[in-house]
């Protein structure tokens, strides 16, 4: 997933710092990572894999997790705040996420940022993995966000979803976790569920809506090869 321009513009006033989406990460464990292609809807084999639903992963060992850093690297590269592994053409159900939401303190401040006025602080990484990832209830209440997407570069639209859900996931050790989200968690888990399912954020759209995205996606993917 990636942030709308609304909702950027919005980050980088709270954050108070330079015109980065995403601070690098803590990158402690992230070793011998690749940045890997992100598939695009512009191109039909990339579309069929989008569209094809993601399979469990049996346990998570080093192979699963060296997938994970993988991962995380590649969503910091593009930037975003979330990635499904079918984006980088691997169907297995696994989801990571950095909604820069991580515990402020004057230890883990980024270099260079100060806390905005009124004293809220600026944004921290905090990256985040699910293997697969489960709702078990979602509420009656929704709500709209405005969602963009890794797949479909420069495109922006408003979706409703669930207000709060639970899920369930293993975490980056194999261990079930399962918790109740909200707000940007929630849109954001939501949002690459849907990758695993086969589903993208378009699909949630009128019609018009959809061809639309996918004009303005060959657009973009022409100026950049024309770059």
């Amino acid at each position: 997933m990636k942030l709308g321009p609304k909702a950027f513009q919005k980050r980088l006033r709270r954050a108070g710092a330079g015109p980065k989406l995403d601070p690098p990460p803590a990158r402690a464990y992230l070793t011998g990572m690749a940045i890997r292609r992100i598939l695009t809807i512009d191109s039909a084999p990339d579309l069929g894999l989008l569209k094809r639903v993601s399979q469990p992963v049996d346990g998570v060992d080093e192979s699963v997790r060296a997938l994970m850093d993988d991962m995380l690297e590649t969503m910091y590269a593009a930037p975003g705040i979330g990635l499904a592994a079918v984006q980088i053409g691997d169907l297995r159900r696994i989801v990571v996420m950095d909604l820069g939401d991580g515990p402020p303190s004057e230890g883990n401040r980024p270099e260079g940022a100060e806390a905005p006025a009124g004293g809220e602080e600026p944004r921290i990484p905090n990256p985040r993995v699910f293997v697969n990832p489960e709702v078990l209830w979602a509420s009656d209440e929704t709500f709209c966000y405005e969602e963009g997407c890794l797949s479909i570069p420069d495109y922006f639209d408003q979706v409703e979803r669930p207000a709060r859900v639970r899920i369930a996931y293993l975490d980056r050790e194999g261990r079930r976790v399962e918790e109740e989200i909200e707000g940007l968690y929630a849109v954001c888990y939501q949002h690459e569920l849907d990758h695993l399912n086969g589903v993208l954020f378009i699909d949630h759209l009128s019609r018009l809506r959809r061809d639309r995205a996918m004009a303005k996606v060959k657009k973009t993917m022409r100026l950049r090869e024309d770059a």
